[in-house]
């Protein structure tokens, strides 16, 4: 598949989900986010519709995030960890969310209205091409969404192109034990599940 035929798959999966509906107000949506690191403090803090069940993981959690600093999320989908990480960077600092789908930011948008959130930005963008100064990032997190990116070494020159010197990269995402077979990596649906375009530990620590 060409990377075109990648982005615009994932664009047409992720905008389905980004107008189902799915909220923390559904147990099951709930269900998810909890298992995979968030409590009940920090889902009940923000809008429920910025929690979508699409997580793999809290890169808030473990990012170090500090008062003042700016903060990019990559793929930031309903706003749930940029919503966390502004709360974590408080007045003087500020949370930004990166995604390819628009209507995944027309969604954070309104989450961001709703919930009066005066510190944060949303762009409609790709990874690979983010309109962010270079050198103005203190923290770059991600949560299940550098797997969709068909080329990761451009995302990741970007992603260090943005930050500052001594600047931070938090990433929760799927990673292979051994190779996918070449028929997997070749379907769609394994693509926008994450799965396609996940890469092997020892691959991930050669990008970096």
């Amino acid at each position: 598949m060409s990377e075109n035929t990648i982005s615009d798959a994932v664009r047409k999966g992720y905008g389905a989900v980004a107008t189902a509906g799915l909220s923390s107000d559904h147990d099951n949506i709930k269900g998810i986010a909890k298992a995979f690191g968030y409590s009940e403090e920090e889902l009940a803090s923000i809008p429920a519709e910025s929690n979508m069940g699409l997580s793999c993981g809290n890169p808030v959690a473990m990012a170090s995030i500090r008062a003042g600093e700016t903060v990019v999320d990559l793929g930031a989908g309903g706003g749930l960890d940029v919503f966390l990480a502004s709360k974590a960077v408080g007045p003087t600092g500020r949370a930004i969310g990166i995604d390819m789908t628009g209507d995944m930011v027309s969604l954070a948008r309104k989450n961001a209205a709703r919930g009066g959130y005066e510190n944060v930005t949303f762009y409609l963008a790709e990874i690979e091409a983010m309109p962010i100064p270079s050198g103005s990032v203190d923290c770059v997190i991600s949560n299940c969404v550098l797997n969709l990116c068909a080329d990761k070494d451009v995302a990741l020159k970007e992603i260090y192109r943005i930050l500052k010197p001594g600047g931070r990269l938090a990433i929760s995402d799927i990673a292979l034990r051994k190779t996918l077979p070449a028929e997997v990596e070749k379907e769609v649906a394994a693509w926008t599940g994450c799965i396609a375009g996940a890469m092997t530990i020892d691959v991930n620590r050669e990008k970096l």
